[in-house]
């Protein structure tokens, strides 16, 4: 490789770190043991870099391009994100020790 092009490369890689990273194929299907083994996933956008809507799902080192228009995809995610949602927007409820509640009592 010549050194303009090496160095045309890295700066590609550079500025446009997701570049490569894009599903450029989806499938239609998917088999029913693959959603509980799901560690996380992505939703790619068809704009910037990537041209094509997909759930990018995430199984140990390896990922699935599936098609954000399959039902059971669609049902999964809204459940896992509600649950993550969840997770995040509720603060820490702190409980009353019945020691705490007699004091008050007494004030």
């Amino acid at each position: 490789m010549s050194k303009p092009f090496l160095t045309l490369l890295l700066l590609f890689l550079a500025l446009f770190p997701g570049a490569f990273n894009c599903c450029t194929k989806i499938s239609d299907e998917i088999p029913k043991g693959i959603l509980p083994r799901v560690e996380r996933f992505e939703i790619q956008k068809a704009d910037g870099l990537c041209h094509l809507e997909a759930v990018i799902l995430y199984i140990g080192d390896r990922k699935f391009c599936v098609s954000p228009q399959i039902k059971r995809v669609k049902k999964w995610m809204k459940k896992k994100k509600h649950k993550i949602a969840g997770k995040k927007t509720h603060g820490r409820k702190q409980r009353r020790s019945k020691n705490n509640k007699k004091s008050e009592k007494q004030q």
